[in-house]
């Protein structure tokens, strides 16, 4: 029998959990099984009891027993959830106000659930696509490191006692490896303080957009970062408009789902000249860098036929795909120019190294 925990223990605990962020696939069951119970015929108050007694994340049970209590005074469900963004963010609050106003609260839960999980899937497989990458130029680096701080010192020991004229690529490698054992401290932290400072910028909108702008002129990135934007653009409007709300608020919270600064910039301009009875269609058509003409086309087809949801739908659905697909390659396309870049580098090291002890052996 496991030992039962003290109540300091228990409160620990519970102090714990509460500073750890709620999980996002908490929050997806949070949302499918209010709406199964709703769709069974449960009221809001029994469902939200239900939910509270079911839930094991901490900070999540105490946001429920503060909605449920806000609910039994008579507010709404989705106003009340508004004050919770880390339970719910707004983009899911507004659709489910939508729905409550329209009476249509389980088809707006079951479009909440459907891209929460499109955007849950999304952001999984960009982390799983990146994780590879950055664990081979971690460990590029510290071996580079332990060559030039441990290794060649030695080396150079050795080359000095013959006192011959080294070759040009030994010399080089031995004047780095000499500056790193000098300033390995001072490299360090000057590491570090550019990774600080760095984070610190990024903070700031303006290095941000900087940054962002950047990310889009890349030969790899830049593409994969406008079929993830436009994917995310898509399927986010798709929802919002399936929902009832109207297409400048849905413009709107859009725009707060963006990350790449250009693309929400782009999305809000576009929100504000909407107002003025613009279509959008030419709106999005001044940036084709951003959104390419068969996303500009398919949106204006559908402004001409009313079927602009269903358009969108479309292009979410191509989106998808096409970034699903690259996604799961990645690896494939990047493999090649890491094994090629650490070639390079380790061939270099080896010429470097080798040259003079076969010309030392020659002079033997």
């Amino acid at each position: 029998m496991p030992r039962a925990l003290s109540p300091l223990e228990q409160k620990l605990n519970a102090f714990v959990a509460h500073l750890l962020p709620i999980p996002f696939q908490h929050k997806i069951v949070f949302v499918q099984h209010l709406r199964i119970m709703l769709k069974a015929g449960l009221s809001l108050v029994e469902a939200l009891n239900i939910l509270i007694q079911q839930t094991t994340n901490h900070k999540l049970k105490g946001i429920l027993v503060e909605v449920l209590y806000n609910v039994e005074k008579g507010r709404s469900l989705s106003d009340v959830l508004r004050q919770y963004p880390k339970a719910l963010p707004l983009i899911y609050t507004r659709m489910m106000a939508a729905g409550e106003a329209s009476g249509t609260m389980e088809t707006a839960l079951l479009h909440i659930e459907e891209q929460m999980k499109r955007s849950h899937e999304l952001a999984s497989r960009i982390r799983g696509a990146m994780i590879y990458p950055c664990i081979i130029i971690i460990a590029l680096v510290g071996i580079a490191f332990e060559m030039l701080y441990y290794v060649l010192p030695k080396l150079i020991v050795v080359f000095a006692e013959f006192e011959a004229r080294l070759p040009l690529a030994t010399r080089i490698l031995i004047a780095v490896s000499n500056f790193v054992v000098a300033y390995g401290i001072w490299l360090l932290i000057g590491a570090v303080a550019f990774i600080v400072g760095f984070i610190l910028l990024y903070r700031t909108e303006k290095f941000k957009t900087i940054i962002h702008r950047l990310i889009l002129r890349f030969p790899i990135i830049g593409g994969i970062t406008r079929k993830i934007n436009c994917a995310r653009f898509s399927s986010t409007l798709t929802s919002l408009l399936g929902s009832g709300i109207s297409i400048i608020d849905a413009m709107k919270i859009t725009s707060d789902v963006l990350i790449n600064r250009p693309y929400r910039n782009m999305v809000i301009d576009a929100t504000s000249r909407l107002k003025k009875g613009t279509e959008l269609s030419k709106l999005l058509a001044v940036r084709p860098d951003l959104f390419p003409p068969m996303v500009t086309g398919m949106i204006g087809t559908g402004e001409k036929t009313g079927k602009i949801e269903e358009l969108l739908a479309e292009v979410s659905a191509y989106y998808n795909e096409d970034v699903e697909k690259i996604l799961k390659n990645l690896n494939t396309i990047i493999e090649p120019l890491i094994i090629l870049f650490l070639g390079v580098v380790v061939a270099a090291m080896a010429i470097a190294v080798v040259m003079p002890m076969l010309t030392l052996t020659q002079n033997i």
